[in-house]
């Protein structure tokens, strides 16, 4: 957004002059569920760090820390100057997807490398950017499974609710499947785009 003064030339303005009670929210919310994450005034702002490995409220499955390790996905949030109307984007840092699996619908990355979390939801600007974090937390659980060949494709809702994958995660990966991504898909012909 901008102003255009009497003599014609505009200042911009970031999201958080105009959405100042919008910024405080998420600076109560985000740093209170992931207190790992810092936040950053750059360009429009965002968050950066490492999400827990299993924030959901049910209990952690007892093999997690076999697929994924002791920590969560690390992340960059990116906002963009029409914030809160347009959803932040996620970048995943650790793991960092593979090129081929940006144009592939099934893992859930966009061509951009930023996660679809958006998949079976909409973004209306009253959501709260924890609900996207969360749903980034559990996009890292899913992209191991899909790495080590246990599933062909992620959930449409994500594992935030959708309990149908802990089973899996209750028993340890199969050592030799944990090599790549099987055949490519091409034509992104297995669902809706994200």
């Amino acid at each position: 957004m901008t102003t255009a003064p009497a003599g014609g030339t505009r200042t911009p303005i970031s999201w958080w002059e105009c959405e100042p009670r919008r910024l405080r929210r998420d600076h109560e919310e985000i740093p209170t569920r992931f207190p790992h994450l810092v936040f950053s005034a750059e360009g429009a702002g965002g968050w950066q760090g490492t999400l827990p490995r299993w924030p959901f409220d049910r209990p952690e499955p007892a093999c997690l820390t076999g697929w994924i390790g002791e920590s969560g996905l690390q992340l960059r949030l990116e906002y963009s100057q029409a914030y809160p109307m347009l959803a932040p984007r996620i970048f995943p840092l650790d793991p960092l997807p593979e090129p081929l699996e940006w144009t592939q619908h099934r893992w859930h990355v966009n061509g951009d490398a930023s996660l679809c979390l958006l998949r079976d939801d909409i973004w209306t600007g009253r959501e709260s950017a924890v609900d996207l974090l969360l749903k980034a937390a559990g996009w890292r659980i899913e992209y191991a499974l899909m790495k080590h060949q246990v599933i062909e494709h992620m959930t449409g809702s994500g594992i935030v609710t959708d309990h149908s994958l802990d089973h899996l995660l209750a028993q340890l990966p199969e050592p030799e499947a944990t090599d790549g991504h099987g055949e490519p898909d091409t034509a992104g012909q297995d669902g809706p785009a994200c």
